[in-house]
């Protein structure tokens, strides 16, 4: 059976520290025994097909390949999460705030490696950053930020490395969201 899948790494071309070509990145995933292989900015998103034996998995099975790959190609660690279409559009559907009046810098999804829950995020006082916003959904929290992520002060607290020792987190805005939406659609 065939799959479509969008793998999410983190932290790559960001400030000239952990370079990842997407040219190189779609060889890796084509050596993985993918196929489709395409990415979506330079920001680490990355889509493919799997369907043979050699390329099927769960999505940590995956991810676990992907970020062994990836380290052998390059020489360091990157963390990556795999979710496919019916995952990130369900994710896209579930979404509490009006996603379609906002521009797509002012929503992110913050997808996680395994659910997590509100007392995570219990001495958080959302009350202290109206109108920003965020919300748990199904491994990913939806966060709300009018005047975008690079001046939110709640996407800085809810993105504190201290709350994430045990799960890996990457952050998509709302363009990218709906695009990987669209990018792994068995349509597409």
């Amino acid at each position: 059976m065939t799959t479509t899948y969008a793998a999410l790494l983190r932290g790559i071309n960001v400030s000239g520290r952990n370079k990842v070509p997407m040219a190189e990145l779609r060889s890796v995933l084509e050596g993985l025994g993918h196929r489709e292989v395409r990415t979506y900015l330079q920001s680490g998103n990355a889509v493919f097909t799997t369907g043979d034996e050699a390329s099927e998995g769960t999505e940590d099975e995956l991810a676990a390949a992907l970020e062994a790959a990836i380290e052998r190609h390059f020489g360091f660690r990157v963390p990556c999460l795999v979710r496919d279409h019916a995952y990130l559009s369900a994710v896209a559907e579930a979404c509490p705030f009006p996603a379609a009046e906002l521009e797509g810098r002012q929503l992110h999804a913050l997808y996680y490696s395994a659910p997590v829950t509100a007392e995570r995020f219990a001495a958080i006082d959302q009350e202290a950053f109206r109108p920003e916003a965020f919300a748990l959904g199904d491994r990913v929290l939806y966060l709300y930020a009018p005047g975008g992520l690079g001046t939110s002060k709640l996407g800085e607290a809810v993105s504190r490395p201290s709350l994430y020792k045990d799960v890996t987190v990457t952050a998509r805005n709302w363009n990218t969201v709906a695009k990987l939406v669209e990018l792994t659609a068995p349509e597409h």
